[in-house]
């Protein structure tokens, strides 16, 4: 059968996860519009009829500035290695830019093929699509141009008969059943921390990591989830709670709304915020939140 990895790179906020999520048709990884919203590496992983394949799903490049943003870099580039296929995703609604020149600069010494998706071209006219195809074909040669727009899901089953064409033979590395590499209780974090993002808007910056202390089965139907939202100061904290509580509560509904339908079953999601100062750049805490090699 054909199996490999993909590896899914390209700028913060161009669609990454959005297209893993389409193409395995289900929801492991979160989703916004704030940029750098993945932080670190998740597989995806599709089994048909015509083999697997195993997208790893990475945080957007950019320039870091503290030490999560130096750790979500470093599994960037990792992943451009020991890959059978590189989806390079951009935007069509944003020009080419020196973001995207860092990206092709590192992907010039790669030995896999790059395919070049440009996402979004519901957003524009056709025309548009092919001058800014031809702006990054200009700059280095990829094995295929595909056009997509990965929230529409249109030429999607083009990506994937062309993605099976490239890889090789190869074994089962998943059972056939198996949507993600990753853990339930990190699926759980993650929608957690996606519905405090899209809540709060631009009032919280990307200073949230959430934890599990505990999942359980309190019966048959029902599972007791204890979550701790990190952030790295007071005035966050403040804004996290919200009014009288209410958008705690906001954030707990939504999330719950998630969990249950990936679960199956009955939830109770315990919410507490936590105030870890300046997180992001101490060691100790990047390690205990779960940011490690």
């Amino acid at each position: 059968m054909k199996s490999g990895f993909v590896s899914v790179i390209g700028r913060p906020n161009v669609g990454k996860s959005t297209l893993v999520n389409k193409l395995i048709g289900s929801k492991i990884a979160i989703v916004s519009d704030k940029p750098q919203t993945t932080r670190t590496r998740i597989q995806g992983i599709l089994t048909s009829e015509s083999g697997q394949i195993i997208f790893i799903d990475t945080p957007g490049m950019h320039k870091p500035k503290h030490l999560l943003g130096e750790y979500m870099m470093k599994v960037s580039t990792q992943s451009l290695d020991e890959v059978d296929i590189i989806y390079y995703i951009t935007d069509v609604t944003s020009p080419f830019g020196p973001g995207e020149k860092h990206i092709i600069d590192q992907l010039r010494h790669s030995k896999v093929p790059i395919f070049l998706l440009v996402n979004k071209v519901d957003l524009v006219q056709p025309q548009e699509v092919q001058q800014f195809m031809q702006s990054f074909c200009n700059q280095m040669k990829f094995m295929e141009c595909i056009p997509i727009s990965a929230a529409q899901g249109d030429n999607l089953d083009r990506l994937l008969e062309t993605t099976y064409q490239y890889l090789p033979e190869g074994p089962l590395y998943y059972p056939e059943d198996d949507l993600t590499d990753q853990p339930v209780s990190f699926i759980v974090a993650e929608l957690i921390r996606e519905k405090a993002l899209i809540l709060t808007r631009d009032e919280v910056p990307h200073s949230l990591a959430v934890e599990i202390e505990e999942f359980k089965h309190q019966s048959p139907d029902k599972i007791y989830i204890r979550a701790v939202i990190n952030t790295e100061r007071d005035s966050q904290k403040g804004i996290l709670i919200g009014k009288k509580g209410q958008m705690l509560k906001k954030i707990g509904e939504q999330a719950r709304a998630d969990i249950e339908k990936m679960l199956n079953t009955s939830v109770y999601l315990d919410l507490w915020i936590k105030v870890r100062k300046n997180w992001r750049d101490n060691p100790g805490n990047l390690n205990q939140l779960g940011y490690h090699n």
